[in-house]
This record gives structure tokens, sequence and C-alpha cells, in this order.
């Protein structure tokens, strides 16, 4: 008999269809998982779960007692309670890697459309408002090339957004994370400082932290605040990493300059948040990784976890190590 699979969300087809030749696979695609009847009766037979931003909380486990491990289609993994899968023996895997360039070029192309008001002027010109051969001051941009970066987390990331800036750049790199990088420092001539002057001296202030305890709220009024008022903020982590409230007021008064998000604290964003009325604000739909090649290397790195896992080997992405024996 095949071992019952859930696949959730997103699963690129190819993957997918393998799966399903070697797995009994239930594919679910936002459900209410807390009432869906069928996604209950499979949890409740599953071994195995693979998919995106599916919650893995304590209430889903009560209800999975043959589920061995979850292997997550992202980096991210703030959507699983690694407590409790741990304390359950259950493996729990990521994919990183495979989109850090992906990402980076996300980043930094937010960055860029934020600087130069790419968005706006693209509108501008489709409104058919460009009406002289040169634009007005009211137009221009801000310089990228030869600016002051801070970067909030020096993870993968983090390290292929400070290369962009440097190399293609010339930009300054300062950067914060909760390790140094003697590294990057070689490489890319960066300078580890402190989170207080990083916001201080930055021309670019852009977060690249994974979302945890420590990181949710982690830029706030108090942060803003000590932004320059020509300060560009990019976040490219999670939402629940800024107080969005507190960016929206910075923006509305003047804090600071612009800012570039691909994410949000409530996703999908609601038409009636006030960043979707600001032309100094560049959105995107958390498109981080959104590339076909990308998503597909990110479903292929998932299954091999979740088969090395159910085959009773050490999946290479483990991230609860502490469960293998």
């Amino acid at each position: 008999m095949k071992k019952k699979i859930i696949a959730y969300n997103r699963i690129e087809k190819p993957v997918l269809e393998e799966l399903q030749r070697k797995y009994d696979v239930e594919f679910f695609r936002n459900i209410d998982t807390n009432n869906d009847s069928n996604f209950l009766k499979q949890l409740n037979l599953a071994e195995g779960i693979i998919g995106l931003e599916l919650v893995v909380d304590r209430k889903l486990l009560d209800r999975a007692p043959n589920l061995r491990i979850v292997s997550n289609v992202s980096v991210g993994y703030n959507n699983l309670d690694m407590n409790e899968l741990t304390k359950r023996n259950i493996m729990a895997t990521n994919t990183p890697g495979v989109l850090t360039d992906t990402v980076a070029d996300t980043v930094f192309g937010i960055l860029i459309a934020t600087a130069r008001r790419i968005p706006e002027l693209d509108q501008f010109v489709k409104n058919g408002e460009w009406t002289s051969e040169a634009v007005d001051p009211e137009q221009f941009g801000t310089d990228v090339h030869h600016k002051k970066l801070g970067i909030i987390g020096m993870g993968r990331i983090g390290q292929a957004i400070a290369k962009r800036a440097h190399f293609g750049f010339d930009m300054d790199i300062l950067y914060h994370s909760r390790t140094r990088k003697p590294n990057v420092e070689n490489k890319f001539d960066a300078v580890f400082c402190c989170l207080d002057d990083l916001l201080e001296q930055s021309d670019f202030v852009c977060l690249i932290t994974p979302l945890t305890q420590e990181t949710e709220g982690l830029i706030g009024k108090r942060e803003f605040q000590l932004m320059k008022k020509s300060a560009i903020f990019i976040n490219g982590s999670r939402g629940k990493t800024v107080v969005e409230q507190d960016l929206i007021h910075a923006l509305k008064t003047g804090e600071i300059a612009a800012c570039g998000l691909d994410v949000f604290e409530q996703e999908p964003i609601t038409l009636n948040n006030p960043l979707l009325k600001m032309k100094n604000v560049v959105t995107t739909p958390h498109i981080g990784s959104s590339t076909y090649e990308t998503e597909l290397k990110m479903s292929q790195l998932a299954a091999i976890n979740l088969e090395a896992g159910l085959s009773g080997d050490r999946p290479p992405n483990l991230i609860n190590s502490n469960v293998w024996f």
C-alpha cells in the first residue's frame, strides 16, 4: 500500500505528478484546515506533508497521529511549531539555497524601482501625463550607485544582495546580523555595526531576516525615527518583521522618503490599506522566489527531503536535527 501524503498549496506539476506515482497523494489549496472534512480525514492517515504556508501547530498535529515529516516548500518556516514537531519526533525540512539569487534579484529590483520611481513613472507615461521632452524635477528619482546600503540579516540572501550592491553599484555596505561575518567583510568591504548605527547612516535600509520571536516587530516607530529623512526602506523578509502602522506613519510624516515592499502583515493585502494609496511606495505580491525555474527547484528539493524522511534516511535540509537518531 502506498504511503499517504498531503500536498498543500504549491507544488509544481512535474513534481506533483512524480509524487503521485510513488505515493497516495491528496492535494489541497487554500482551504479551511480546521473544518474541511476531507482534509481532516486524510490528515489522520498522512505520514508526510509537503507544501507552502500550511500552519502546522499543536491542533493540527493532534489530528495527525501517523505524521513523520513536514516538508516546507520555502526557506522560512514560521508556519511550523518547531517545539511541538520536535517534541513529537516529527522531522521538519525547508528549501534553502535554491532561491537565493532569485530573491536577491527581486529585492534589488524593488530597491531600484523605488529609488527611480519606475512604477509611478510607468503610470505617468501610460496616463498621457508626459507632455514635454524633459520631465520636471517632481519626477526625479534618486541615485542608487555609490550610496550606502544597510542590510539587516546577512544570511545567504543578504550576502547575494551585498554582492550585487558592491560589485554592480559601487555601494558601501553596512550590515547587522546575529553573528559577525568576516568573509562578507572581506568580499564586499562590508562593515559590521549595531542596528542603530546602520539605521542612522544608511541611504537604503534592506530588511532580509527570517521571522522569529526575536525579529517580529523588529522595525517600528523608534527605528524609522532613526533613519534619514531621505532613506528608502526595503522589506524582503516577512511582513510581521515590521510594525506596519508605524511604517505608514513614517511615510505620511516624512520620517523616511519611500519604501519598497514584497511582504505585508496581512497577505493578500487588503484594498483599504493606506500603503496602496502612496506614490512613494512600491508593492509586489510576495514574489521573491516566483520564477518558474526557481519554484520548480524548490518543489524538487522539498520532494527530495520528503522522500528521504519517509524512506528512513536523513533529509538533506532537516531543520530540527535533534529528532534524528
